[in-house]
């Protein structure tokens, strides 16, 4: 029985995570822990029918004081046992008129999708030191890959490609530093999904990212610790266009 806790799991990638999870029998996930800013109503309609095994963690990842709160609050409801699983799924994409040359929002968006990232983490490092997967999985992007950038210059999101890939190195940082306390720390671009952040022109359903992210949680190990994955979805390997869904590891 594994416990589970995730960000920005109000919407979009985030709750269709806990929705996934939520399906799976109490013999292979014991409790969710399902964070977020505010509790809407697609959530507490997913708590309410989960039998006491999603929990409603309130979490914004840019107040420190907030985060040892929550943190506090699972150690209490996890009485003693460990955590096993954080999928750090919060982050912005703001959209940026005029490119990197008009781009006012980086100490902002750093805050959300690195900094924030890392306090959470270092905050539930103890429950997970005590947990028995012992997996962290950043939600990154292949936007914010470097040995990318030419492919994805047509999008104007510079703050977001800039923080994403501070994200990557803070991934591979931790994964060296927890390497031989069988700690997984991994990097997963979930693909373009028809979330608010996304746009309903992308390619991939929420279910179809969340199941893809899970796979990639359920099935890497210790062994692929510090690496970048794509999500692998069915059809989707050698799609013609810009974007492909193979399951491979991603240059940084």
């Amino acid at each position: 029985m594994a416990s589970y806790f995730i960000t920005g799991a109000s919407r979009g990638i985030g709750l269709g995570i806990v929705q996934l999870l939520a399906l799976k029998p109490s013999s292979e996930v014991s409790v969710v822990f399902a964070a977020a800013r505010t509790e809407n109503d697609a959530l507490k309609q997913l708590i309410a029918g989960s039998e006491g095994r999603v929990r409603w963690v309130q979490l914004d990842v840019t107040d420190k004081d907030g985060i040892e709160r929550a943190s506090a609050q699972v150690t209490d409801a996890l009485d003693g046992k460990g955590l096993d699983v954080l999928i750090n799924n919060a982050g912005i994409m703001p959209w940026t008129e005029g490119g990197i040359e008009a781009m006012n929002d980086l100490d902002s968006t750093f805050h959300v999708n690195v900094t924030g990232v890392h306090l959470l983490t270092q905050s539930l490092l103890p429950l997970l030191e005590k947990g028995t997967l012992k997996k962290v999985i950043n939600v990154s992007t292949t936007v914010g890959s470097i040995g990318m950038a030419r492919t994805y210059q047509l999008f104007s999101v510079p703050a977001y490609k800039i923080t994403k890939a501070p994200l990557n190195m803070l991934t591979v940082q931790y994964a060296l530093s927890f390497a031989d306390q069988g700690f997984t720390f991994l990097a997963v671009s979930p693909g373009w999904v028809k979330t608010d952040l996304g746009g309903e022109s992308a390619d991939l359903t929420t279910e179809q990212s969340a199941s893809a992210v899970l796979d990639i949680v359920f099935h890497k190990t210790a062994a692929d610790t510090g690496k970048f994955f794509n999500v692998r979805v069915a059809g989707w390997e050698e799609a013609e266009g810009l974007n492909q869904y193979d399951g491979a590891e991603y240059p940084w």
